[in-house]
Formats: C-alpha cells, structure tokens, sequence
C-alpha cells in the first residue's frame, strides 16, 4: 500500500490550507492509500527558533516521509511565498528528504494574483530538497467552505485537485514499480 505524508505549511487553527489539505487526504484513503497529516502547528517555538534538529516531533515527521512514497506540502501564501513557519520546519529536515519522493504542492490566497507562488517559491524549495514535484493545485479562498465536510465550492478547482491527486498516485506507482525492477 502506498503511503502518503501531508505537511500543512498554515499556522492559523482555522486555515483553509488545512482544511483543503485534509479534504485530499480522505480522497486519497478513499482510494486505499494510507496517509498521515501533520502542521507546523505540530513543533514547538523553541524547536523552530532554536534550530533543533534533534527534536524528537522533528525526528518524527522525518522518519514519517522518509517512509513514504509521496508527500503533499501546503501553505498558504504569505507575502508571495510560503510561510515562514513552514520553511523554518522544513530547514530542519535533512538535505536530501524528498529524494525519490513524487511532491503535490498545494498553495492558498486570497485572490489569483498569487497563482504563481507554487512556481516561483513552493516548487524551488521542493526541488532544493530533491523531490519530483508535481504541477500543484492553488486555491483562491473563497472557493473553500471552511464549515463544510466537502469544503471544495468550486467545480473546476474540484477537478483540479483530484486531477493532481491521480497524478500523484500514479506517479509513486511508477516509482513503487521502477524500485521493483
């Protein structure tokens, strides 16, 4: 069974990211693949400002992606990037922790003039840490339903999203088959 880590890049507790994040993890186990969420909400301050790479939440999350097949990164977009917290989390992990990992970006902003923060600041970082990154999905926030259990308003973003997730799933199938081999 393939495996799945989600990486929720949001620091607010009512965030919309994680919400969209959430929402494509149970499209994922709908399809029987297992995944495990986690949110830079997850580590402590004094694990981020201290650069403690010997955190043990830190040690968890690595031995939880260096386990799986794919991963899903989202953020929200903060001044036309990712948000400070999730880079700060991610300059714990080690150097290469995406590599022969298949990477879905997913970003979320108030309107889309932001669209190409997946391009020009999610998917570099992604890179640098040498996963195969996926196109991603961006989401402007008022094609999220935060009270909803379906919480896509949007046909086409709908489609969007489970697009990217076949993608996704077929991409660490080929992966899965090519480590076979």
């Amino acid at each position: 069974m393939s495996r799945i880590v989600i990486l929720s890049g949001s620091p607010s507790a009512q965030s919309g990211t994680d919400k969209v994040l959430r929402y494509a993890g149970g499209i994922l186990q709908g399809d029987g693949i297992e995944t495990s969420f986690h949110s830079v909400r997850d580590f402590a301050a004094e694990t981020l400002v201290n650069a403690d790479f010997k955190d043990a939440r830190i040690g968890e999350l690595v031995a939880d992606i260096e386990a799986a097949d794919g991963v899903i990164v989202g953020s929200p977009v903060y001044k036309a990037s990712y948000t400070g917290v999730l880079k700060a989390v991610l300059d714990l992990l080690p150097e290469n922790i995406l590599k022969n990992k298949v990477v879905l970006p997913i970003m979320s902003g108030g309107s889309n003039g932001h669209v190409l923060a997946i391009d020009f600041a999610l998917k570099p970082l992604l890179g640098v840490l040498k996963g195969e990154v996926l196109q991603g999905v961006y989401v402007v926030d008022a094609q999220v339903d935060k009270a909803a259990v379906v919480p896509i308003r949007d046909v086409e973003l709908e489609q969007r999203l489970r697009g990217q997730l076949a993608e996704l799933v077929v991409a660490v199938g080929r992966r899965e088959v090519g480590q076979i081999i």
